[in-house]
C-alpha cells in the first residue's frame, strides 16, 4: 500500500508546489522508492483543453488522451514516470462524474451533498493504483482558503483519517516575505496560513518556505514552535538559477529526509543522486551557447510554451551548450519582411497554437529559414505552415493555406493543404469527428505510432522507422497534396502507420528543416534529451560555428 504525501499551498499562489512536488519525486527515486504523482485542481472546467494559453499556461497531454495541467510535465521531467489520465482531475470532473451518477441513479434516490458524495468521489479518485508504487504525491492546486479548493481539503482530511495510522502526511509550501525598510523576514504569513489549513482539520508535517534571503535558525526555530511542527521540518526554498537545481537543493535543505522522518522510515536508504549531480554540471559548465527563436503568438506568457522552452534546455544538455532563447511575436513581420527580427539566430522553432493570428508570419518564418538556410523545427501548426509555405512558393499552389481559417472567416478563402481532421484510426477502431462538435476532448490527442522513411533524417535521428509520439490537433496536412509538394522537394519521411496522415516533413536540399505534426517536446527529460531537440541544437550548434 503507497504512503501518501499531500502537498498544499499557502499566502500567495504560484509558490512553487509542482516543482517540488516532482523534486521531491525524484528524491524519493534516489534513494530506491516508486513513486506516482498526481494534481488535483479546484477549477471547473473539466480540464484545461479548453482555456486560452494566456489563462493556464501550457496543456500538457498524456500518452493517453488527457489533457491536464502544467504541472504534469514537470512530473514527468523530473521522475521519468509516463503520467496518466487518473493522475489529473478537476472540480469539474469531479462535479460532472457525481452528476452522472445522480442522473444514472447510482444513489438510489439520495440527496446529493458536497460531503459525502463529493468528497468520496475525490477519495476514489487519490486511491486509483495505490497498489503499484511506494508514495503516491498528490498535490492541491490554489491555496488554502480559496472556497472552490475547500471540498478538496475537506477529501484529504477524511483521507487520512481512513488509512491506517502513518500512512498520509501533509507538506505545506508557504511564503516568507522579506521586509527591505526593516531588514527583516516576517514569519506571520505563513502562521496565518497555518491556522487556516489547522481550522480545517489539518496539520502539516512539514513545511516548505519560499524565501528570497536565508532564514536564519531563529526564524526556523520560531516558525516551528507557532505552526507545531518539528525545527527539522521547516525546509527553506530559495530561488535557484535553474529548476533542475531543486533536487540537489532541496536535498542539502533535508526535504526527503524530513519526509522519511515524518513516516518513521528508519534507517533510510541512502540517496544515489548522481543523475541530478550530472544534469546540473551540464547546466552549470556549458562550452558554449547558441541563440534560438521561438516564433509564436502567446510569447507574452513563456508558460504556454513551458515544455518547449525546457525541451531546448534539455537539447543544449546533450550539447553540453547553454540555449538562449529568445521570444518573437509573429504578429510582428505578419506583413513585413523577417528579417530584422530573426538576423542573428543559430535556429528557429515555430510551435503549435490554435487560429489565425499570427500564423501569416510563422509561414514568413519558415520561408526565413528554407531560404537562408537556417535550422528549423515546426511543431504541430509550426508544421503545418511550413508545409503551406512551401505550396504556395515553391509547389506553384498560390492560395495554400487551411481549411482552419477560413472556417473562422466563415467563407473560402484557401486552397485548403491543410483540413478538419474528421476521422482516424486510435488502436483498433476509427475515430470520427465532425466541425461542429464540442471543443474540449475532441482533438486527436495522446500517443500515436509513425513509420519513418528509410535513409530519411528523422530516421537517422530517431536511430530507427518506428516511433511513437503524443498529439492535440484537430487539422492535419492533406494527403493529396503529397506528390507535389515531395516534387518540389519537400519530403513526407514520417506518415501513420495506414498512410494516411502525415506526421514528419523535411526538407531534403537543406540542412535541417524538419516539420512534426506531434508534440516531441512533451517526452523530453532533463536526463534523457528528445532526439529532435538534441539534433535540432547540434544543428544550431552548427550554425554558430559558420557565422
Amino acid at each position: 500500500m503507497a504512503r501518501f504525501v499531500f502537498i498544499t499551498g499557502g499566502v500567495v499562489s504560484s509558490l512553487g508546489k509542482g516543482l517540488a512536488s516532482a523534486a521531491l519525486g525524484a528524491l524519493l527515486q534516489a534513494r530506491g522508492f516508486t513513486v506516482r504523482l498526481r494534481k488535483l485542481d479546484p477549477y471547473l472546467n473539466v480540464d484545461p483543453g479548453t482555456m486560452s494559453p494566456f489563462e493556464h499556461g501550457e496543456v500538457f497531454v498524456t500518452d493517453d488522451g488527457a489533457e491536464t495541467d502544467l504541472d504534469l510535465g514537470h512530473y514527468e521531467r523530473f521522475t521519468g514516470v509516463a503520467a496518466r489520465r487518473t493522475d489529473s482531475v478537476s472540480s469539474g470532473r469531479i462535479y460532472s462524474n457525481v452528476l452522472e451518477k445522480e442522473r444514472r441513479g447510482d444513489y438510489l434516490g439520495k440527496t446529493i451533498q458536497v460531503i459525502p458524495h463529493v468528497t468520496n468521489e475525490i477519495k476514489d479518485f487519490i486511491s486509483i493504483g495505490e497498489d503499484e508504487v511506494d508514495f503516491m504525491l498528490c498535490e492541491i492546486g490554489g491555496t488554502v482558503g480559496d472556497i472552490e479548493g475547500l471540498p478538496f481539503f475537506e477529501a484529504i482530511r477524511q483521507f487520512s483519517h481512513d488509512q491506517p495510522r502513518g500512512q498520509c502526511i501533509f507538506m505545506h509550501l508557504t511564503l516568507l516575505p522579506y521586509l527591505a525598510a526593516s531588514g527583516e523576514l516576517k514569519t506571520k504569513p505563513t502562521q496565518h496560513s497555518v491556522k487556516e489549513l489547522q481550522s480545517i482539520g489539518i496539520a502539516p508535517d512539514i513545511l516548505v518556505c519560499r524565501s528570497e534571503h536565508p532564514i536564519p535558525q531563529k526564524e526556523r526555530e520560531k516558525i516551528a514552535l507557532f505552526c507545531n511542527v518539528r525545527k527539522d521540518a521547516v525546509v527553506p526554498a530559495y530561488d535557484l538559477k535553474s529548476i533542475y537545481e531543486a533536487p540537489l537543493a532541496y536535498h542539502r535543505e533535508g526535504l526527503d529526509q524530513a519526509v522519511l522522518d515524518a513516516f518513521n522510515i528508519s534507517p533510510a536508504p541512502k540517496p544515489n543522486l548522481d543523475r541530478w549531480y550530472d544534469v546540473a554540471d551540464r547546466i552549470e559548465n556549458p562550452e558554449g551557447e547558441v541563440k534560438i527563436a521561438i516564433v509564436g503568438k502567446y510569447v507574452q506568457l513563456e508558460d504556454a510554451y513551458k515544455s518547449i522552452r525546457e525541451a531546448l534546455t534539455h537539447g543544449g544538455m546533450a550539447n553540453r551548450v547553454k540555449v538562449a532563447v529568445e521570444w518573437v511575436d509573429a504578429e510582428l513581420f505578419e506583413r513585413e519582411d523577417p528579417s530584422p527580427h530573426l538576423e542573428g539566430f543559430h535556429a528557429i522553432l515555430v510551435p503549435g497554437g490554435f487560429g489565425e493570428r499570427g500564423t501569416e508570419g510563422k509561414i514568413s518564418a519558415a520561408r526565413f529559414a528554407r531560404e537562408r538556410k537556417i535550422p528549423y523545427l515546426g511543431i504541430c501548426l509550426g508544421m503545418q505552415m511550413a508545409v503551406i509555405e512551401a505550396a504556395r512558393n515553391v509547389a506553384g499552389v498560390a492560395t495554400a493555406g487551411s481549411e482552419e481559417f477560413d472556417h473562422e472567416a466563415g467563407k473560402k478563402r484557401f486552397e485548403p493543404v491543410v483540413y478538419h481532421l474528421k476521422e482516424w484510426i486510435q488502436g483498433n477502431h476509427r475515430v470520427e469527428r465532425r466541425s461542429d462538435d464540442d471543443k474540449g476532448g475532441t482533438m486527436r490527442l495522446g500517443a500515436y505510432d509513425a513509420t519513418l522513411a528509410g535513409g530519411s533524417r528523422v530516421a537517422g535521428i530517431y536511430g530507427g522507422t518506428a516511433i511513437e509520439e503524443r498529439h492535440r490537433h484537430r487539422y492535419e496536412v492533406d494527403i493529396k497534396y503529397r506528390e507535389k509538394l515531395e516534387d518540389a522537394g519537400l519530403k513526407f519521411s514520417g506518415m501513420s502507420p495506414d498512410g494516411r496522415l502525415p506526421e514528419i516533413v523535411e526538407w531534403a536540399d537543406h540542412p535541417w528543416f524538419i516539420g512534426v505534426q506531434f508534440h516531441p517536446e512533451l517526452k523530453s527529460k532533463p536526463f534523457a534529451p528528445h532526439p529532435l531537440f538534441a539534433d535540432f541544437v547540434r544543428a544550431a550548434v552548427e550554425t554558430s560555428r559558420l557565422v
